[in-house]
C-alpha cells in the first residue's frame, strides 16, 4: 500500500472550485502586488490568533528575517536559538552578520531548554528566538520572563505551529514581541508556494514591519530605514483565504491520526507511553507527547509533524521507503554540527561545546516522522503501524 507523506492534491480537490475562482479572479484583476487580498488575509488572521497586527510576507524565512531587523539586530549581537530546527531559525541571524547562540532543547517536546537559554545570555544578547516545532507551543512563560529581566526581545518561530495554543489558551507567535508563520505548502495552512506571515500586538513594530516589507520605504521612494522586499502575493493571499476556515478541522483530524497511531502502537507493544525521554529498548518506540492535551484546549497541538523516536532509525526508514511509505527525518544535522557553523562553534569567545547538546543530538539520530495529513486514511495508519511492528520484532 502506498502511502505519501503528504498528499496536497487530497486536500485541493474539494477545494477545487473556491481555489480555482480565486486564481482567476487574480488573473482578471491583474493586482498581484499588494492587492486588496492581502489586507483582507491579514484582518482574518488578526482575528483567528486574537493579535492585534499581522503583515503578509515572502516566507516563514523572511519573516524570521524581518523581525530580527524590525527590532534593530546588528552585526555582533547575538541571538539564542535552539540547535534542533529548520535551517532558517539560526540561517537569518547568521545574515545580519549576528551571532546565533545555540541551545539544547528539552528531551520530551523538542522545544528549545527554557534552563539552557540564561547559561547562554551574555552583555551581547539581544533577542531570544523560541520554537514551536512540530506544532506545539514552547514553554513561552520562563522564557518571557527570561527576556524581560534582562532586557531582551522574543522573537517566536511559529512556522509549523499557526493556531497551536499554549497553556494559557494564546495563540502561538502571540506572546513575545513578533512572532513569525510560514505558508509553505506542506504547512497546516499552506499556499501554493512560499509565503509568511509576521504578528504582533505592539503598533509601533507592526507600522515599523509594514514600512520595513517595502525596503523601508514609507512613502514611496522616501527611506529612512533600509527594509527589503518581503511583499506576500496577492495569489497565494487569495488561495490562504479560501483555505483558512478549514485549518481546524484539518488540525484536528491531524491530532486524531496521531491519537490513533498511539493508540495502535500501545496496543502492539511497541510503546509503553508518551513522552518518555530516552530508553535503549530496541523493542519499543518513544511517542510524541502533547504536554498541554488535558487543559482543555482547542489547538494543544497542531501536529505539523508526528514524530516518533527508534533505534536503528536509517533501517526503519530505508524498510519504510521501500515501501512506498512516506517518511522524512526533520531535522538530521543539529546547527551545532553544521559545517556553516564550525567556525562558530571553535570560537571560545561564543562559549559552546560540541558536546552540549545531547538530547538534540539524539533526536536527530533517532527521530522519524511518519504521515499525519488530514486526508490519512485509518487503514494507512494501520499499514504503516503493522509495518514498523515487523521491523521492530524481527
Amino acid at each position: 500500500m502506498k502511502v505519501p507523506l503528504l498528499d496536497l492534491k487530497a486536500q485541493y480537490r474539494p477545494l477545487k472550485k473556491e481555489l480555482d475562482e480565486a486564481l482567476i479572479r487574480i488573473a482578471a484583476s491583474q493586482y498581484f502586488v499588494m492587492g486588496p487580498e492581502i489586507k483582507q488575509l491579514e484582518s482574518e488572521i488578526c482575528s483567528k490568533l486574537d493579535v492585534s497586527h499581522a503583515i503578509g510576507v515572502s516566507s516563514g524565512t523572511d519573516a524570521l528575517l524581518i523581525a530580527l531587523m524590525t527590532i534593530g539586530i546588528k552585526p555582533g549581537d547575538e541571538v539564542i536559538v535552539p540547535t534542533y530546527s529548520f535551517f532558517a531559525t539560526a540561517g537569518v541571524v547568521s545574515r545580519l552578520a549576528a551571532t546565533p547562540i545555540f541551545t539544547d532543547i528539552d528531551p520530551v517536546t523538542y522545544n528549545i531548554d527554557v534552563e539552557d537559554i540564561e547559561k547562554r545570555i551574555t552583555s551581547r544578547t539581544k533577542a531570544i528566538i523560541p520554537v514551536h516545532l512540530y506544532g506545539q507551543c514552547a514553554d513561552m512563560k520562563p522564557i518571557m520572563e527570561l527576556a524581560r529581566k534582562h532586557n531582551l526581545k522574543v522573537i517566536e518561530d511559529g512556522a509549523q505551529a499557526i493556531t497551536a495554543q499554549y497553556k494559557d489558551g494564546r495563540c502561538a507567535g502571540t506572546i513575545g514581541d513578533i512572532g513569525c508563520f510560514s505558508f509553505f505548502p506542506s504547512k497546516n495552512l499552506g499556499c501554493f508556494g512560499d509565503g509568511g506571515m509576521v504578528v504582533t500586538n505592539d503598533t509601533e513594530l507592526g507600522d515599523l514591519l509594514r514600512i520595513m516589507r517595502v525596503h523601508g520605504g514609507k512613502p514611496k521612494y522616501f527611506h529612512k530605514f533600509i527594509g527589503g522586499n518581503f511583499r506576500l502575493d496577492t495569489i497565494q493571499a487569495a488561495v490562504l483565504s479560501v483555505k483558512l476556515p478549514h485549518l481546524d478541522a484539518w488540525s484536528e483530524k491531524r491530532r486524531r491520526n496521531a491519537d490513533l497511531y498511539n493508540k495502535l502502537f500501545l496496543k502492539a507493544g511497541l510503546a509503553e507511553k508518551t513522552g518518555l525521554t530516552y530508553f535503549d529498548d530496541n523493542n519499543k518506540v518513544q511517542l510524541p507527547k502533547a504536554v498541554y492535551e488535558d487543559l482543555g484546549l482547542k489547538n494543544h497541538h497542531i501536529y505539523n509533524q508526528y514524530v516518533i523516536r527508534v533505534q536503528n532509525r536509517d533501517e526503519l526508514m530505508a524498510l519504510l521507503k521501500s515501501k512506498d511509505i512516506g517518511c522524512e527525518i526533520y531535522y538530521p544535522v543539529p546547527f551545532h554540527k553544521q559545517e556553516c557553523f564550525e567556525d562558530l562553534m571553535k570560537d571560545p569567545a561564543n562559549n559552546m561545546d560540541f558536546d552540549q547538546y545531547p538530547h538534540a543530538d539524539y533526536a536527530a539520530a533517532h527521530s522519524i516522522a511518519l504521515p499525519v495529513y488530514p486526508e490519512l486514511e485509518e487503514q494507512q495508519i494501520r499499514h504503516i503501524v503493522k509495518t514498523i511492528s515487523e521491523f521492530i520484532q524481527t
